[in-house]
């Protein structure tokens, strides 16, 4: 299975959404609507199969040095397929090119993460508290459950 990593188009929009669905209900995922979506389309990076989205990850960039990934999500039948490592990796090219120096996760996989090179931090030193913006919207405010971690490029 020869995939590579793309960026979206605004008619993928329906396919995220319908992707990250199980994720949010479940709470793993912040819901973010269409339209911020669309706003932020261009942070995304999917990869397709068969016309179909069956990755995905945004790098939200938060100032010049600091960007994090969010709303990472491998379509069920496809995880262990190394199509999630194929996400971040693409992403800490993209990070280099814009001249990012870390990059930022707060997750419930953890050990995904720490095989790619993130170490774990204290919640409390995030780097930057314009993340906190939106753990409003979880499931968990204010007590965040999700493990921070950091990677230094």
């Amino acid at each position: 299975m020869n995939l590579k990593v793309t960026t979206p188009n605004l008619q993928d929009i329906p396919q995220i959404q319908d992707l990250l669905k199980d994720e949010v209900e479940s709470g793993n995922i912040l819901y973010r609507d269409d339209d911020i979506v669309a706003t932020n389309i261009r942070s995304y990076l999917i990869v397709k199969y068969n016309n179909q989205i069956i990755g995905l990850v945004a790098l939200h960039i938060y100032s010049n040095t600091l960007a994090e990934f969010r709303s990472m999500i491998v379509a069920e039948k496809f995880r262990k397929s190394g199509i999630g490592k194929l996400l971040i990796q693409t992403g800490f090219q993209k990070a280099k090119v814009l001249g990012l120096k870390e990059l930022l996760v707060l997750t419930y996989k953890a050990d995904f993460f720490q095989k790619l090179g993130f170490i774990e931090i204290l919640k409390t030193e995030i780097p930057n508290s314009k993340i906190w913006a939106d753990c409003i919207n979880c499931k968990s405010f204010p007590v965040c459950d999700e493990v921070a971690l950091i990677k230094y490029i």
